[in-house]
């Protein structure tokens, strides 16, 4: 039964999407109702798998009972049942969220739509975390980018459906990158299970070094244009801006974190050390990472449009994370995974923070933000905490992945490093800093501002509040996650 918990998580979210639309005919507070209980029970067993995980070990399962050879196998490590419990987590306090604020800009008729879509999405990204074999991989990513598109095009605007048009087009070409370089390994070990491929590859791939440094690169390409890693972002910017608030969160949060599993998956425990350092990837990834941190950054310093900023800063962000892993080193690993979800509740309470904004003011340009903090005092509150965290501000997440990133960066002798990680953090200041300045203390002289509770729906409020509780509660007492995510990261056997 335990073997099989991971299938019945991703089964609840297939059963979900397909319960939804028999109950069209009824209220949709009951469909509303139906997905936090489907949400919660997942929670509850992906909490469960990890502490089991962490005892026994990781879980096997192969489908039909066939051998891993030529069957679909999942395995379940502690990374994936780490990241497992962080997307419905996550995902949860966004569904709370969406409840409020009906989707922004969303038709009420799609709203059911919308809530299907998601849990497809769900179940797919659940699928692709667990998934022990390259081929089904991809079949997890088809279903995630047809799903995101529609999300990004359900409100029926121009610019969404340019938006999803970008999206669908780029994320394409990253699919088939990806695919290509999965058959090139196919080609020379007649494999896709990740174990056999890894086991053959290590023995080969001296004699078939041009396939394999070919299959390399395109699939690092297909994921990185898929994980908006610099300079394949191109399209992550206006998907955040057309999205509803709710979506952004996801995309950003969620989405692009699952193609960064993937490429742990596919360095770690595909291709290892020995081939990764003859081909000097490290070195390749570490001049990826910095770029996409600074320009990351100075692209979100141009815009004028929050939502557009949030998506830029994400682009920076995750170069810290692709920084992380391009160390090769435990402690790096660490530090990558651990601003996985660092990142994923900063981003999530920023744009959600944003969408309770858009909500109640109907304002999208940061100079617009100005004296905001008296009429919205807790959402701009925790709008803050997320910047600040983001900026790397004590007492946030934000700066424990940033020293930890730092003290990998010196662990593993690479401490100019931390110059690139000061430098975006710097960029970081400039871009966010003013905002919160101008939303607390600018306001028309000679005027008493009395602050007052924002008046808007609680599940919003609610959302917005647990996020900026869990950015403090991570950053002050990181030893919560922090010890697991280690003892992840040590078990791929980096130094």
């Amino acid at each position: 039964m335990i073997n099989q918990l991971p299938i019945i998580n991703m089964l609840i979210f297939l059963a979900t999407a397909l319960i939804i639309p028999l109950l069209s005919k009824r209220t949709f507070k009951i469909t509303l109702i139906l997905g936090f209980i489907m949400l919660l029970c997942v929670v509850t067993s992906s909490f469960f798998l990890i502490f089991h995980i962490a005892e026994h070990g990781a879980i096997l399962y192969q489908f039909g009972g066939h051998d891993s050879k030529i069957g679909i196998e999942f395995k379940v490590d502690l990374m994936a049942a780490i990241i497992g419990l962080f997307v419905v987590g996550l995902t949860t306090i966004i569904y709370i969220y969406s409840c409020g604020d009906e989707t922004e800009g969303v038709e009420q008729k799609e709203y059911g739509r919308y809530y299907i879509l998601l849990f497809i999405m769900l179940f797919a990204i659940l699928g692709i975390v667990y998934t022990n074999d390259l081929f089904n991989a991809y079949v997890f990513m088809e279903i995630i980018s047809i799903t995101t598109c529609s999300i990004i095009s359900i409100k029926r605007k121009k610019e969404t459906y340019a938006a999803s048009f970008r999206y669908v087009m780029l994320n394409e070409i990253g699919s088939l990158s990806y695919l290509f370089g999965v058959a090139l390994i196919y080609m020379v070990t007649g494999y896709t299970n990740i174990d056999w491929v890894s086991q053959s590859i290590q023995s080969i791939w001296q004699l078939y070094s041009i396939n394999i440094i070919i299959a390399l690169g395109f699939m690092i390409v297909g994921i990185g244009i898929k994980a908006a890693i610099f300079p394949f972002h191109i399209w992550l910017p206006d998907a955040h801006a057309s999205a509803p608030s709710s979506s952004s969160a996801i995309l950003s949060s969620i989405i692009v974190k699952v193609y960064i599993v993937v490429l742990i998956k596919l360095l770690f425990k595909v291709f290892k050390l020995d081939i990764l350092n003859h081909f000097h990837v490290s070195t390749i990834l570490v001049i990826v990472a910095a770029t996409g941190m600074i320009m990351g950054s100075i692209f979100a310093i141009a815009q004028k449009d929050i939502k557009r900023m949030l998506g830029y800063s994400s682009i920076s962000q995750i170069g810290y994370i692709v920084m992380g892993i391009a160390m090769f080193s435990s402690l790096g690993l660490a530090s990558a995974m651990f601003h996985i979800i660092s990142h994923g509740l900063m981003k999530a309470a920023l744009f959600l923070s944003v969408g309770i904004v858009i909500y109640k003011k109907k304002i999208k340009k940061k100079n617009d933000f100005e004296g905001l903090a008296y009429e919205m005092p807790i959402t701009m509150s925790v709008f803050t905490i997320a910047a600040l965290g983001m900026i790397g501000i004590p007492l946030t997440s934000g700066f424990i992945s940033k020293l930890t990133l730092g003290m990998a960066s010196l662990d593993h002798r690479q401490g100019y490093l931390i110059i690139i990680v000061v430098l975006s953090g710097l960029l970081n200041v400039i871009y966010y800093l003013p905002i919160i300045i101008s939303s607390f203390l600018k306001s028309e002289p000679n005027t008493y501002h009395p602050f007052k509770i924002e008046k808007v729906p609680w599940p919003m409020l609610t959302s917005v509040i647990l996020l900026g509780i869990g950015i403090l509660t991570f950053g002050i007492f990181p030893n919560l996650i922090m010890n697991m995510i280690t003892q992840a990261a040590e078990l791929f056997g980096l130094i």
